[in-house]
C-alpha cells in the first residue's frame, strides 16, 4: 500500500468523496503542515496552528496511480480558490498537496500544471504542493463523519 495526503477544505466531504473510489484502502482524517504538535480541532479551527484539515489515504498503486488520486482531487474542491472552500474561511482550508518524496511532487506539479493547461477553472489553481510532515488524526468523532451521521454542511461546529 502506498499513502497520499491532501487537504481540499472540510475533511468530512472529502473522505466521503475519496472513498467512493476502488483502490482506495483506509482514510484518516487530521490535521498537517502546521506548527503545533498534537493540535486539537478546537485549535486548528480558530486558524491560529498554521495546520491544514487534511485527508490521509492507503491506496493500491496497483489499482489507482497517484496521478488519479491528484486527478480526483481537483474534483473534489475548488483548488483555485485560495483559503476557503464553500463556507468554510482560513488558512486551515487551503487547497494543499502534501507529497511525500519526489515522484509524488513532480506528479502533483505536473497536474496542476496540466489542469491549468485546459482550462478548466476560470482562475489559475492555487494548490499548495509542500513536502508532508507530522499527519496528526483529528479526534475519533471526525472519522467517517458523514457514514456516522448523515450529510452534514461543513462549517458547523
Amino acid at each position: 500500500m502506498a499513502t497520499a495526503i491532501f487537504g481540499a477544505g472540510c475533511f468530512w466531504g472529502v473522505e466521503a468523496f475519496f472513498e467512493r473510489f476502488e483502490g482506495i484502502t483506509a482514510t484518516r482524517v487530521g490535521y498537517t503542515g502546521g506548527n503545533v504538535e498534537n493540535p486539537s480541532y478546537e485549535q486548528v479551527k480558530t486558524g491560529k496552528t498554521g495546520h491544514a484539515e487534511a485527508i490521509r489515504l492507503q491506496y493500491d498503486p496497483t489499482v489507482i496511480t497517484y496521478a488519479e488520486l491528484v486527478n480526483i482531487f481537483f474534483e473534489a474542491h475548488d483548488p483555485t480558490s485560495r483559503n476557503k472552500q464553500g463556507i468554510d474561511e482560513g488558512h486551515q482550508y487551503r487547497s494543499a498537496i502534501f507529497y511525500a518524496g519526489d515522484s509524488q511532487k513532480y506528479i502533483a506539479e505536473q497536474k496542476i500544471k496540466e489542469w491549468d493547461e485546459k482550462g478548466i477553472f476560470k482562475r489559475p489553481i492555487v494548490t499548495e504542493v509542500v513536502e508532508a510532515g507530522v499527519f496528526y488524526e483529528a479526534e475519533e468523532y471526525h472519522q467517517k463523519y458523514i457514514h456516522k451521521n448523515g450529510s452534514v454542511a461543513c462549517g458547523i461546529g
